[in-house]
C-alpha cells in the first residue's frame, strides 16, 4: 500500500476520530449563518408591519416567531459552545503529537545536522498560526460562505432589481480584497522564518548563558539579541499594518457600498417601485453579508494558504535528512565489533579518520586516547551509527552497520557523554526513561551505578531540576550508567564522559564503568592514571586520524612510543 505524502497524514490529524466533533461545528456555523439572514427578515417584517405595508404579519405573530428565533439561537450557540472548542482542541493535540513522534522517530544522525529552534518554532508559533488561519478559519468560511449565497437568494426573491445594483455596488471591495489580500501569505512565511531565528537566539543565549557572564558579554549578547527580536517584530508590524490595511479597506467600500443600496433603494421606494421601507432596511442588511465575505475572503484564503505552507514547510522539515535504515537485526553482541579500514570526514576533502581499523572484543573494555583532534569522538560516533558517510567497513558481528536496523542499534547499543541530559522529573523518571520495569531490575541499575546513596540521601522521586541542575557532574553520569543497565545493552559507548568532573569524581565514574561485567565498554578518555588504564583490556591509540598503536598498558609503555610520551606528559609532576 502507497504510504500517503506526510503533508497528507499531518492534516489528516485534523480529522482523526474527530469527525463527529468537526461535523457538529460545521453544522452550527451552518446554522450561524442562517441565523443573521432571520434575523434581516424580521427587521423587513417588523418595519413593515410598523409602517401598515398591506399584507405584512400581525404583530402578535412576529413577536412568537421572535421569542422562537431567540430559543433557536440559544440551542444553536449551545452547540457552537459544545463542538467547536471541542475539535480544535482534538485537532492541535493530533496534529502536534503526530508531528513530535514522527520526530522522534529520526535517527540520531540525521537530527545531528538539524536545527531545534526550526522544530521549536513549528510547534508553537507555527502552530497557533495553523490553529487560527486553517482550522478556526474554516469554519468562519463556511458561515460567511452559507451567509453570502443565503443573502444573495434572499435578495433576488425580494427584488431582482435591487440585487444587480447591490451586486454591481460591491464589485469595489471585491476588487480592493483581491489586489491586499495575497500579500498576506509571503509576509505569513516571512514572520514564520524570522520566529524560527528568534527562537535560536533565545536557546543561545540561555545556553550559552555561564560563558556570556564569565566573559562580561551581556552587552554583546543583548545585542546579538535586539536585533533578531527587532528583525521578526518588524515583520509582525508589517503583517499587522496589512490586515489593517485590508480590514480598513474593506470598511471603507462596504460602507459606500451599504450607503448607495440606501440611497438607490429608498428612491426606489418614494418612487413606487415596489419596495417597502422594510425591505430597503434588508437590502441594507442584507448588504453586510454580502460584502463582508467579499472582502475578507481574500484575506482568509490567503491566511489559509499560507497555514498550509507551514505544515507543508514542517512537513519537508521531518522528512530531511531520513536515509533508508537497514533491515538487520541483532539483540547482542555475541563475538566483536570490527572497524577496518575506516576513513571519514564530515565536510568533503576534510577527512578526519584515515584508514583506520580496530577491533573490540564482546564483553571486555577499551580505552580510546589520543590528543585534541585526533578522532577520537569522531570514531565513536561513527560505532553509534552518526554517519554512514564512511569509506570501509563497521560490522557487529559480521553485520556491516549500515544493514542494521536503527530501532535494533538503539536497543544494542548506549551513549554516555559528557554532557548527561537529565529531565525535570523524579531520579526514578529518569532511570527509567519513564517506562515500566520490575522494580528488582531497577534497584539492580540503581546498586551497580552507585546511586544508593542518592536515593537514600534524596529519595527517588526527588525532582532533578531543569537539566539535571539540582544534581552534581557525577550523579548525573550515574543516572546515565543505571539508565544503559536497566535497557540491558549489549554495548556502552562513553565519550569523554569524565571531562567536566573533578579528579576523584572522575576516578570513580570511570571505575563504575570498568566494574560493569559482561558489556563491552568503549571509552573515550583524557585522563590517563595508571591504576584505571590498567583495568583496560585493550588501548586504541588515535594520532592524527591514525591509529598510532594499541595493546594493554604493559605492552604499550614497554614499547615506549607515543603512548608512552602521552602517558608521561599526563602525569603530575612532584610536589603539585
Amino acid at each position: 500500500m502507497k504510504t500517503k505524502p506526510l503533508k497528507k497524514q499531518l492534516t489528516a490529524q485534523f480529522y482523526n476520530k474527530n469527525i463527529p466533533a468537526f461535523t457538529l461545528a460545521v453544522v452550527a456555523s451552518l446554522a450561524a449563518g442562517s441565523l443573521n439572514l432571520i434575523v434581516s427578515w424580521l427587521m423587513q417584517q417588523l418595519i413593515d408591519a410598523a409602517s401598515g405595508v398591506p399584507g405584512s404579519l400581525p404583530i402578535g405573530t412576529l413577536v412568537k416567531i421572535t421569542c422562537g428565533f431567540l430559543v433557536l439561537c440559544v440551542v444553536l450557540f449551545l452547540l457552537d459552545y459544545v463542538s467547536q472548542p471541542y475539535y480544535i482542541r482534538r485537532a492541535m493535540r493530533q496534529y502536534k503529537e503526530f508531528a513530535f513522534q514522527k520526530l522522534t522517530e529520526k535517527s540520531i544522525s540525521s537530527f545531528r545536522d538539524e536545527s531545534t529552534a526550526s522544530y521549536l518554532s513549528a510547534l508553537t508559533n507555527d502552530a497557533t498560526t495553523i490553529e487560527t488561519d486553517y482550522i478556526a478559519q474554516k469554519l468562519s468560511i463556511i458561515t460567511k460562505t452559507v451567509t453570502f449565497i443565503g443573502a444573495l437568494s434572499l435578495m433576488l426573491w425580494e427584488s431582482p432589481l435591487m440585487t444587480v445594483i447591490a451586486i454591481g455596488l460591491t464589485i469595489l471591495p471585491l476588487i480592493a480584497s483581491l489586489l491586499t489580500g495575497t500579500r498576506l501569505q509571503t509576509v505569513e512565511k516571512r514572520v514564520s522564518e524570522h520566529n524560527k531565528d528568534f527562537t535560536a537566539a533565545i536557546s543561545d543565549c540561555l545556553s550559552g548563558f555561564s560563558v556570556v557572564k564569565s566573559f562580561k558579554a551581556e552587552k554583546e549578547i543583548f545585542k546579538l539579541f535586539s536585533e533578531s527580536n527587532k528583525v521578526l517584530e518588524n515583520e509582525k508590524f508589517t503583517k499587522r499594518r496589512i490586515k489593517t490595511i485590508i480590514g480598513m479597506i474593506g470598511t471603507i467600500t462596504g460602507i459606500t457600498a451599504q450607503l448607495g443600496v440606501f440611497i438607490i433603494g429608498t428612491y426606489l421606494a418614494i418612487s413606487g417601485k415596489g419596495l417597502t421601507p422594510g425591505t430597503v432596511i434588508m437590502f441594507v442588511n442584507l448588504m453586510n453579508f454580502m460584502i463582508q465575505p467579499i472582502s475578507e475572503l481574500p484575506g482568509l484564503l490567503a491566511g489559509r494558504k499560507a497555514a498550509l505552507a507551514l505544515i507543508d514547510k514542517l512537513a519537508s522539515a521531518l522528512e530531511k535528512n531520513a536515509p533508508a535504515t537497514g533491515l538487520s537485526q541483532i539483540s547482542r553482541l555475541g563475538n566483536e565489533i570490527r572497524v577496518k579500514d575506516v576513513s571519514f570526514g564530515y565536510e568533503e576533502g576534510k577527512t578526519i579518520l584515515h584508514d583506520v581499523s580496530a577491533e573490540f572484543k564482546a564483553g571486555k573494555a577499551y580505552a580510546i586516547v589520543g590528543g585534541s583532534g585526533s578522532g577520537k569522538s569522531t570514531l565513536l560516533n561513527l560505532l553509534m551509527a552518526g554517519s554512514s558517510n564512511y569509506s570501509g567497513d563497521i560490522t557487529f558481528d559480521g553485520m556491516e552497520l549500515r544493514g542494521i536496523s536503527a530501532e535494533s542499534l538503539y536497543e544494542l547499543v548506549s551513549v554516555i557523554q559528557q554532557n548527561v541530559f537529565v529531565f525535570n522529573a523524579s531520579i526514578k523518571d529518569n532511570v527509567t526513561m519513564f517506562r515500566e520495569f520490575p522494580q528488582e531490575e531497577i534497584n539492580s541499575a540503581i546498586d551497580h551505578a552507585h546511586l544508593n546513596k542518592l536515593i537514600s540521601e534524596r529519595g527517588e522521586g526527588y525532582l532533578c531540576g531543569e537539566n539535571g541542575k539540582g544534581l552534581s557532574g557525577g550523579e548525573k553520569q550515574r543516572i546515565s550508567i543505571a539508565r544503559s543497565l536497566l535497557k540491558k545493552s549489549s554495548v556502552l559507548l562513553a565519550d569523554e564522559v569524565t571531562a567536566a568532573l573533578d579528579a576523584q569524581t572522575a576516578h570513580q565514574v570511570t571505575s563504575d564503568i570498568l566494574d560493569l561485567a559482561g558489556i563491552t565498554r568503549i571509552v573515550v578518555t583524557h585522563t590517563l592514571e595508571e591504576d584505571i588504564m590498567k583495568r583496560y583490556d585493550g588501548i586504541v591509540v588515535l594520532k592524527d586520524g591514525r591509529i598510532e598503536e594499541t595493546g594493554n598498558f604493559d605492552e604499550l609503555m614497554q614499547k615506549k612510543g607515543y603512548f608512552y610520551a602521552l602517558f608521561t606528559v599526563a602525569q603530575p609532576r612532584k610536589g603539585e
